[in-house]
């Protein structure tokens, strides 16, 4: 069999206790897919990694269907269309879908969508003018609502959602802070233009940083955290605050949920209003949030970051790399 009729693709090997390893991942070499009447064959370009994976890792029921043990690893993928197959498409359109973690993958017509992202890299299909870029865009514009004058803290700020929120922020008037892991993280808000940034690994009490950048109090919470940071953010809520849960990162890895503080009574006391959200809850309105987000890109508005890691072979060690917060801006593996 010749390279051309193969095709690597990752499959789970078995499901996690507490933090994934390698271990729970296998790259078997397949015969190359053939696409069924209605799908088209595609030459993987770029595919994206994201926490929420972690999810799918388990048994489960969640929000995002879970991966069955032996079976592909699916995602976010940019890639060539190698086989139209009467879909509508051309040979070597790049596409973006949902697809296996693979040299070659087949979809339905339907699941696939044209890139066009301009004069920007075709990667952005999965990350600023991708699905974490309008999870920024609505949970921002649509859930959190930052007003003129709001101080608003973003967890997790320079990864690939958190960096556009504090933009989109920054555009409404809103003063921001946002937190993150390193010191060249930290550096990155300031260029971004965040007001404030926190790096929660070198403060001994989260509420006292809290307090230090935000006095009079936190108007919006962009929560993509949990845990004990955002426990410290809830004690520092403001009156009509408004908090936007996004994702949990801390709390992915965790066999048994954590009990923490009860932090309830605070929402009494601040009238504060707490909403989580899914970015499919906007589809009908994609399209205008990837239009509005390309114009700003194109602009020079809206900075982003990508953190490539090279190889099929590597897409494991990418995945991995989020928990301990290697990344910056958006993680994805060149194929």
């Amino acid at each position: 069999m010749s390279d051309e009729a193969e095709s690597r693709v990752w499959t789970l090997a078995q499901r996690p206790t507490g933090t994934p390893s390698t271990e729970c991942f296998d790259l078997e070499t397949r015969e190359r897919p053939t696409p069924n009447p209605g799908e088209a064959l595609v030459r993987a370009r770029y595919l994206s990694v994201d926490p929420y994976m972690r999810g799918r890792m388990r048994a489960g029921e969640s929000y995002a269907e879970p991966w069955d043990v032996g079976a592909p690893l699916r995602g976010g993928v940019v890639g060539e269309v190698a086989d139209p197959n009467g879909t509508g498409f051309e040979t070597g359109d790049l596409v973006v879908g949902n697809l296996a973690w693979a040299d070659y993958a087949t979809a339905p017509a339907h699941e696939l969508t044209r890139v066009a992202v301009g004069d920007v890299p075709a990667s952005t299909a999965l990350g600023v003018l991708g699905m974490p870029g309008r999870t920024a865009y609505f949970g921002t514009r649509a859930v959190a609502e930052p007003q003129p004058g709001d101080t608003m803290v973003v967890s997790a700020a320079a990864g690939a959602v958190g960096s556009v929120v504090g933009q989109l922020a920054k555009m409404a008037g809103a003063r921001v802070v946002g937190t993150a892991g390193s010191e060249r993280k930290v550096e990155w808000l300031h260029e971004l233009g965040f007001d404030a940034a926190i790096n929660y690994r070198d403060v001994d009490d989260y509420g006292d940083a809290l307090a230090d950048v935000a006095p009079d109090g936190v108007d919006v919470y962009f929560d993509n955290v949990g845990g004990p940071l955002t426990d410290a953010v809830f004690d520092h809520l403001a009156t009509d605050a408004r908090v936007a849960v996004c994702g949990q990162i801390a709390l992915y890895n965790a066999e048994e949920r954590p009990v923490g503080p009860r932090k309830l009574g605070t929402l009494i006391e601040t009238r504060a209003r707490v909403e989580g959200f899914l970015v499919s809850d906007f589809s009908a309105r994609f399209e205008t949030a990837t239009a509005d987000l390309r114009r700003w890109v194109q602009a020079g508005d809206l900075q982003y970051r990508e953190t490539v890691t090279d190889g099929l072979e590597r897409a494991p060690e990418a995945f991995l790399g989020l928990f301990e917060g290697e990344n910056i801006g958006k993680q994805v593996v060149k194929v």
